[in-house]
């Protein structure tokens, strides 16, 4: 009943797994500049975050845009057997090396590596794009 899982769809969870660590850290960072009470509540009257913990924020967020169209490759290329190909595995390889190192880069301002590492990760992406439509 089961094969061996594609390095794609393991490189997916993985992903999926930085996202929720990134959000997770994103909360904790957030967390230690917003009160519990404030938290708790409805959040009506905003409290801004700053520094690292705001870093983090954009950090997330800015996978969260990105993981979606990931995700759509990876089940695209799945879907229509394109996996373990060149551009599949080592798309996927660079978006998620590029997308683990993006966020402490981020977290501790070192500005143009993380826009290199961000590139990194787009060019990843593209690839993967790329094997689903060709």
């Amino acid at each position: 009943m089961g094969g061996e899982v594609a390095v794609e769809l393991k490189l997916l969870g993985v992903a999926a797994i930085l996202g929720l660590v990134q959000l997770l850290w994103s909360a904790a960072a957030a967390r230690r500049q917003q009160n519990l009470k404030w938290a708790a509540g409805p959040r009506d009257t905003p409290m801004p975050i700053t520094g690292v913990a705001a870093r983090l924020h954009r950090a997330f967020w800015n996978f969260a845009e990105t993981f979606p169209f990931f995700a759509a490759g990876v089940l695209g290329c799945a879907a229509a057997g394109r996996l373990g190909g060149d551009l599949t595995v080592w798309g996927a390889g660079l978006y998620v090396a590029g997308r683990a190192l993006y966020a402490p880069l981020y977290a501790s301002g070192v500005p143009l590596a993380r826009t290199l590492v961000w590139f990194v990760s787009m060019i990843g992406l593209v690839m993967l794009l790329v094997a689903l439509v060709r």
